[in-house]
C-alpha cells in the first residue's frame, strides 16, 4: 500500500544545475526542456537536496524528510530521445556528512530503503548519454506493508 506521497519539480534555475553550454526553457512547473549537445556521460545535470544551508546555498531543501525504517518508491518522470537515457542517483549522508551509501535509478520507477543512519540525501539527475531531455517531476512515495496498515486502522 501507499502512504505519504510527495512531487519535486526543477523550480530554480541555475542552482546546483549543469549550465555549461545548456538551454534550459520552462515551459510550466511540470515541465523543463533541457538541451546540451556536448555535455559528457556520467555529469550530474542536476541537483536536489533534502538538508540545506540556506547562508551558503541560498536555496531551500526540496526533497521530503524520509528514514531508514520505511520502504519508498522513487518514479523520474522524464521523457528522452529512443536510446538516450537519464540516470538519477539518491546519496545518502548521515550527522557528520558523510556518504552513508547510495542507490542507482536505472529505470523510470525504482524500489529503495536508505541507510539506517540516513540524516540527509540528495537526489542527483545524471546524463547516462542523452543530448535532450523533457524534465515533468520526481514522485518519492512511502510504501507501507500490511501491518503497518493495520496499525494505522486500528490507532
Amino acid at each position: 500500500m501507499i502512504g505519504e506521497k510527495w512531487t519535486i519539480y526543477w523550480n530554480e534555475f541555475s542552482s546546483d544545475t549543469y549550465l555549461y553550454g545548456s538551454e534550459i526553457t520552462f515551459h510550466s512547473r511540470n515541465d523543463v526542456e533541457f538541451r546540451n549537445e556536448l555535455m559528457p556521460s556520467g555529469t550530474v545535470i542536476k541537483q536536489w537536496y533534502s538538508k540545506t544551508n540556506y547562508q551558503a546555498q541560498r536555496i531551500e531543501p526540496t526533497l521530503p524528510m524520509i528514514d531508514g525504517e520505511s520502504f519508498y518508491q522513487i518514479e523520474l518522470n522524464i521523457d528522452c530521445a529512443e536510446g538516450e537515457n537519464c540516470l538519477g542517483r539518491l546519496v545518502f549522508y548521515d550527522r557528520f556528512d558523510k556518504e552513508a551509501g547510495s542507490v542507482t535509478l536505472r529505470d523510470s520507477v525504482t524500489d529503495f530503503r536508505c541507510p539506517l543512519k540516513t540524516y540527509s540525501y540528495r537526489l542527483q539527475l545524471i546524463n547516462g548519454g542523452v543530448k535532450a531531455f523533457r524534465f515533468h517531476s520526481v514522485v518519492i512515495r512511502e510504501i507501507l506493508d500490511e501491518s503497518e496498515e493495520d496499525d494505522e486502522k486500528n490507532a
